[in-house]
């Protein structure tokens, strides 16, 4: 790879960073960054580097947030370590099965989820609101078991699904769930990093680079999102899901 490539990966890197740091969706970002780059690289590899950038990024945005957010992490370390172990199974089972099959769902999911935000403009902007125990349990299990799985299968959304979920039945706004649903992607990439790396997809240098890159990129986007507050959670979640829509759109009609 020539230098000028190498340099505009690690500047999608960064792009993907930012955008995860926010609201989750930077592998819209830097996978198909990747592919262009690297024209013949197999998909699995891809996506292996890919979560290798990931873990790291996401881990300093965790770690950022947790500095300004209280996080419950006696709540949070056994939704970790299910992420963890559910992105892995979800990795395993998706070079089983064809994950072009969960795209529709995907993408009725992601319209659902724009129409809902954007028709309760109060939703997740406030404070946190109480929830009954049975529904902060069903929300951490949702996003520590199901997301978790999902994102190992295929992705797309991940942090978007988690800051609603948390919003929605833990009770925590926009900022509060980002915050908390960057600790929980850390676990489902490094989950699905590991998987990868025993099936030998991952590209370990090129990784490293990006990696950097990505950190630069999440280290900017958690400031700017503990800065600004839940409004700009609200308005960046709602254009990721615009262009999560249309990137699966295309892909579904594409083929």
């Amino acid at each position: 790879m020539s230098v000028e490539v190498v340099a505009a990966l690690i500047l999608a890197a960064a792009a993907a960073g930012w955008v995860d740091a926010v609201v989750g969706g930077g592998g819209l970002i830097l996978i198909p960054a990747l592919l262009i780059g690297q024209p013949g690289v197999a998909p699995a590899s891809a996506l292996a580097t890919n979560k290798l950038a990931a873990v790291v990024g996401t881990a300093s945005a965790a770690w950022q947030y947790s500095r300004a957010v209280p996080l419950h992490w006696r709540r949070l370390a056994p939704v970790f370590a299910c992420a963890v172990l559910c992105s892995g199974a979800g990795a395993f089972v998706a070079s089983r099965l064809p994950t072009d099959v969960f795209t529709p769902i995907v993408l009725v999911m992601l319209v659902a989820v724009g129409l809902f935000v954007a028709l309760n403009p109060g939703f997740g902007s406030g404070s946190a609101t109480p929830r009954s125990r049975a529904s902060m349990i069903a929300g951490l299990v949702i996003a520590g078991v199901v997301i978790a799985f999902y994102d190992g299968v295929m992705g797309p959304g991940t942090g978007t699904f988690l800051i609603i979920t948390l919003t929605a039945l833990v009770g925590t706004n926009f900022l509060e769930s980002s915050a908390t649903a960057k600790v929980i992607n850390t676990g489902t990439n490094l989950g699905a990093l590991a998987v990868f790396a025993t099936q030998g997809h991952v590209m370990w240098l090129l990784g490293a680079a990006l990696a950097v890159g990505n950190v630069i990129g999440a280290q900017i986007g958690a400031r700017m999102a503990l800065g600004r507050g839940s409004a700009f959670v609200r308005w960046v979640l709602l254009a990721v899901v615009v262009v999560m829509v249309a990137k699966l759109s295309y892909d579904l009609i594409t083929g």
